[in-house]
């Protein structure tokens, strides 16, 4: 046994390990929080986590996919890298579906991977992989350090590197070695991100191309927004009677109570709202990618030059025109353009809000409820929820048909609610909704979930029972992977394969947790149902039986068949 009293070598020459350098560098770099699955190829950093104490905090997580999907949450809700740790081989790659949802996002995050010794390379050591090719499409840079001496230059490099331009995940590979080699303290500037800016010409080419159109249209989505940006954008939104939308699943980037606001870009958008996209003379896109989901696979906007004319605006250069060629690109962020935009002077043209005004009344036709199969009716809960929760109030969901009502029947109504992937991955509602909870434990948080997409994270239902994230998790629960079964039918109607799902008793697994379980069969059990998840004080499950006809919110399984 060792002598207790026994001086170490660091303690002796003054030297930290790399595992306490590299600790040192996050807190330097502003990070408090890092989420994680705990691995014996990164003790050396867990024990200097130890040290650390209320520096950053370390939640560990029963999954390293919800891990990493923590992480991007926290990124996306923050603007700040949501730092994750896990272990090389099949840690790393269990979590790399968050790096590719941070990635399709434009969130800013780091994942840190411990790694086999230096001395084992390319032998296929105990769980080894080289990140730097495996990671390479899912992230803007993946490298290995191998000098502890250089931690706070990677550290650095890193954060720089997730938040500027277009953000996105980094992901840095620790050999165990390099961990608990010694090295002296280092310095770290904390990091500061590089922001473009709109330049004068950009602005007076935008506001004659403005000035001269007849139906303009404001479409807004991307990363890198903030409470201030949002609020010049609905300031200048309103001075000049314009008509704005939004990407899909980026419906928070805009008060959806506001008279400009009229719908979003989704799938399964307003098809009013897809003509008038269509027929819009100027276009003006902050922020948005204007990818896949909400161009209707690239067709409601023609490519690669828009019949409209496409002003675009986008925190990375190398967005612009990518895709689809601008009449005028603007390399600027959010931050950056959005005041500029509110002090712009614009002459509006009259015209423009007659046209919102219309647009306006079509999109809250469209959030109406309307019926579906069963005795739970999906809009009249989503309306329920838009009227009585506060307006902070923060919805996460996953992917699934299920989202659908989500999207329509509910009213975002500020900056920092809405975390959903755009990536459409499975699994992240949950994990997204507890992170949500740790970052900001006095907001109400909602997470959404089809039964197939809950039971991919279910394991941190733990997790948010043992940080006392209180969660209202709503499960939805038709017995199926709802979308999968809504293309089979539709393409291969009564040949379904592969999507029928059996499912455990939610309320008891629920309460297995020690969260509270609830059941809703009816429509009017809802109210209640919620009423008492939101005081419950620990997380709470209200699983909601969904009729599998009810598949969309303007489809049924059985008509999809009779259609083929």
């Amino acid at each position: 046994m060792a002598n207790a009293s026994m001086t170490s070598p660091d303690q002796v020459s003054g030297k930290i390990t790399g595992g306490q350098a590299l600790i040192d560098a996050l807190v330097a770099n502003g990070s408090d929080l890092a989420f994680g699955v705990p691995g014996e190829s990164y003790l050396a950093a867990l024990d200097a986590l130890h040290d650390a104490g209320d520096d950053i905090r370390f939640i560990t997580c029963r999954h390293e996919a919800g891990a990493a999907n923590m992480a991007e949450a926290h990124g996306k809700l923050t603007g700040k890298p949501g730092i994750c740790f896990v272990t090389r081989g099949p840690g790393a790659t269990h979590a790399s579906i968050g790096l590719h949802t941070a990635f399709q996002d434009s969130t800013p995050m780091i994942m840190l991977i411990g790694q086999v010794a230096s001395d084992q390379v390319e032998r296929e050591a105990f769980q080894e992989i080289d990140y730097r090719r495996y990671l390479s499409e899912v992230t803007k840079w993946t490298a290995e350090i191998n000098d502890p001496s250089r931690i706070s230059e990677y550290i650095g490099r890193a954060y720089r590197v997730a938040t500027s331009g277009r953000p996105g995940p980094v992901a840095l590979a620790l050999p165990e070695d390099m961990l608990t080699a010694l090295c002296d303290r280092q310095q770290t500037v904390p990091y500061k991100p590089t922001k473009a800016s709109p330049g004068p010409d950009d602005l007076q080419q935008l506001k004659q191309l403005l000035e001269g159109a007849e139906r303009p249209l404001i479409m807004l989505g991307g990363s890198g927004w903030s409470d201030t940006s949002v609020e010049s954008i609905q300031e200048f939104a309103a001075a000049n009677g314009l008509p704005v939308t939004v990407s899909f699943r980026c419906q928070d980037r805009f008060d959806n109570r506001l008279p400009n606001y009229i719908g979003d870009m989704g799938i399964g958008a307003n098809p009013v709202l897809v003509t008038q996209m269509q027929d819009a003379d100027v276009l003006l896109v902050l922020g948005a990618r204007l990818g896949e989901m909400t161009t209707g696979g690239y067709s409601r906007i023609k490519v690669p030059v828009p019949t409209q004319t496409l002003i675009h605006m986008h925190q990375g250069a190398e967005e612009l025109g990518r895709v689809y060629q601008p009449a005028l690109a603007i390399n600027a962020t959010p931050d950056t353009m959005a005041p500029a935009l509110a002090a712009l002077g614009l002459k509006p043209n009259p015209s423009w809000a007659k046209q919102t005004a219309s647009a306006r009344a079509a999109y809250l036709d469209w959030i109406k409820p309307v019926p579906n199969p069963g005795a739970v009716q999906l809009a009249d809960l989503y309306k329920h929820m838009r009227e009585t929760l506060p307006a902070d109030a923060i919805l996460c969901n996953g992917a699934g048909n299920y989202a659908s009502w989500l999207h329509r029947f509910y009213q975002y109504r500020a900056y920092g609610t809405q975390l959903a992937p755009t990536s459409g991955a499975m699994g992240y509602g949950v994990p997204a909704a507890i992170a949500a909870k740790i970052a900001q434990p006095d907001s109400t948080v909602i997470a959404c979930a089809g039964d197939g997409c809950f039971m991919m994270s279910v394991m941190e239902l733990a997790t948010a029972v043992r940080y006392k994230a209180n969660v209202v998790f709503l499960v939805f629960n038709n017995s199926m992977f709802g979308t999968i079964r809504m293309h089979q039918e539709r393409t291969y109607p009564d040949r379904v394969s592969g999507t029928d799902l059996t499912n455990p008793d939610f309320v008891a697994l629920a309460e297995s947790f020690g969260a509270l379980g609830l059941q809703v069969n009816q429509t009017n059990e809802f109210a209640g149902a919620l009423d008492q998840a939101l005081k419950a004080n620990r997380p709470a499950l209200i699983e909601i039986i969904v009729d599998p006809e009810a598949i969309a919110p303007t489809a049924t399984l059985s008509g999809l068949k009779n259609k083929t």
